[in-house]
């Protein structure tokens, strides 16, 4: 039996950017304690018709109330994510009730890729690459490899980072969304 006070440990959820062309993908794995609950979650959303996607890791609840926040600010910001990011981030830090939200988000357009961590901070990648939850280290390692000594296309190597992740990470599978924006067909 589960314990109720057990967290949810799942995901992997990874980001890579190459040739104009963002990529982001995650597992379908949602674990508590040493079971299973469910092997197809999609942790990969679209926002604002398509131009953003998104994806989380954490508490599903959290990251859908986050998701939800970010959405209102890139309305208002009219898709300007870093922008959006900030001032999520700004209201992270400063609103009582949003500073125990336990989620990370990956969120991606044409131009920027960026990780809105759990404290309210806001990364942008140096290299096109940023990965969050338990197989995250191992999707970075996998695909800065793949990046340096490969051609593939920034949809390939999250796709194929995924899966070695999946190999070694026990609360990733191989029930894999990978989306992009940008780039892509023809470039």
């Amino acid at each position: 039996m589960v314990k109720s006070r057990e967290k949810f440990i799942s995901t992997t959820i990874l980001s890579v950017r190459r040739d104009g062309e963002a990529a982001i993908g995650g597992d379908g794995q949602v674990t508590q304690g040493s079971m299973v609950f469910k092997y197809g979650a999609k942790k990969i959303r679209s926002l604002a018709n398509g131009k953003v996607k998104i994806g989380f890791a954490g508490s599903t609840g959290d990251a859908i109330a986050l998701m939800e926040l970010f959405e209102k600010k890139l309305g208002e910001f009219h898709n300007d994510i870093v922008r959006a990011a900030i001032e999520l981030a700004k209201e992270w830090r400063v609103e009582r009730s949003m500073r125990r939200l336990q989620s990370s988000l990956i969120v991606v357009d044409k131009e920027k890729s960026l990780l809105l961590g759990g404290e309210g901070d806001v990364f942008e990648s140096d290299d096109g690459v940023l990965a969050v939850g338990s197989g995250g280290g191992f999707a970075t390692a996998a695909a800065r490899a793949l990046l340096a000594h490969s051609k593939l296309s920034a949809l390939e190597i999250v796709r194929n980072a995924l899966e070695i992740t999946a190999d070694l990470c026990v609360y990733t599978n191989h029930n894999l969304v990978v989306e992009t924006v940008g780039a892509a067909p023809g470039k």
